[in-house]
C-alpha cells in the first residue's frame, strides 16, 4: 500500500476520507473502498460507486466518463 497523498481532497484536514463519487465521508480509508489515480491525482471510491462502475473502473477509464 503507498501511503502518499496526492488528491488533496481525497483526506479531510481530520483523517476522513472522501468519495470521489457521491461525496460519502469515512473514518480513515475502508479497505473495501477502491483507490484510482486519475491524472496523477489520488481519487477514493465507497463500495456503492465502485461496484456501480466497476466495468468502467477496470477498462481504466476517468472517473469523469462515468
Amino acid at each position: 500500500m503507498v501511503n502518499q497523498k496526492t488528491h488533496h481532497e481525497a483526506e479531510l484536514a481530520d483523517g476522513q476520507t472522501v468519495c470521489a463519487g457521491c461525496g460519502a465521508v469515512a473514518e480513515d480509508t475502508p479497505p473495501t473502498w477502491t483507490c484510482s489515480v486519475e491524472n496523477g491525482e489520488r481519487r477514493y471510491f465507497c463500495d456503492r460507486c465502485a461496484r456501480e462502475n466497476i466495468r468502467a473502473i477496470e477498462g481504466r477509464l476517468d472517473s469523469s466518463w462515468w
